[in-house]
């Protein structure tokens, strides 16, 4: 408990990741009202707006690297380390807050967006009546979880914030759309990508209101929570690999 206060702290106590979450909850709830308001109300579904949801989570993935990263810059993670030998329990205390942080942050976002729209077009069905809508809002917040733990892996692995950053907003904006240009084999590597079954879970089982309209149809091996359950492996597979390597090497 300890480890966890002394983590909250240092999350709170520093301006980057108010600035990150107040950004992204910004951009987000930016882009859903410019949608929103260039669309009928047949086009605004629960699922469309939520379509912003990357936007947010990526600069969340951002405070999430920068939370080890700073430490390694300043060099306080020798001293946190000094304090706490057990490496282990203080990289998985970092990660549980940070985490829990971000998927507070993703309710929020996500919600604020739902209501932000059910607010511009009052008279667009946006009920939350069955599971896969209430999946597609309340289910951002579980992205942005496990997206926090998958960019704290990488920052732990690298140390550097520009790298870790880079690599960060590398991938999620280029290497899993680009993917898809491999000739024969690019679609079914596609289909394995972790992004790829986050936004499969967050999209998945919800029909378009227009025939044409609304994210295309996914044709994935997995189910929307098993896409989740997926994304979740991957990201701790890296966090693990963070860890195993910070106590392999000096700090």
């Amino acid at each position: 408990m300890t480890l966890l206060a002394v983590e909250r702290i240092k999350l709170v106590s520093t301006r980057s990741p108010w600035w990150c979450a107040g950004i992204a909850l910004l951009i987000t709830l930016g882009f859903t009202a410019l949608f929103v308001a260039n669309s009928d109300d047949l086009a605004v579904t629960v699922g469309s707006t939520q379509f912003a949801f990357n936007l947010g989570m990526i600069i969340i993935m951002v405070m999430a690297a920068l939370a080890i990263t700073t430490e390694y810059r300043f060099s306080t993670i020798k001293t946190t380390f000094q304090a706490a030998p057990n490496r282990t329990a203080v990289l998985a205390a970092k990660a549980a807050v940070v985490a829990l942080a971000a998927g507070v942050v993703g309710e929020i976002t996500a919600f604020a967006t739902y209501g932000l729209a059910r607010l511009m077009k009052p008279a667009a069905d946006l009920g939350l009546d069955n599971p896969a809508e209430w999946r597609q809002v309340a289910g951002i917040g579980l992205i942005y979880f496990f997206a926090a733990i998958l960019a704290l892996g990488v920052g732990i692995l690298v140390r550097q914030s520009a790298a870790a950053i880079s690599i960060l907003l590398v991938y999620t904006l280029l290497v899993e759309n680009l993917i898809v240009l491999i000739p024969t084999v690019g679609e079914q590597i596609q289909k394995w990508m972790p992004f790829t079954a986050a936004n499969h879970f967050a999209t998945a089982g919800i029909p378009a209101p227009v025939e044409g309209q609304g994210p295309p149809l996914l044709d994935l091996p997995y189910g929307p929570w098993g896409g989740l359950a997926y994304f979740a492996a991957i990201s701790v597979a890296i966090l693990v690999a963070g860890i195993v390597v910070t106590n392999r090497r000096d700090a």
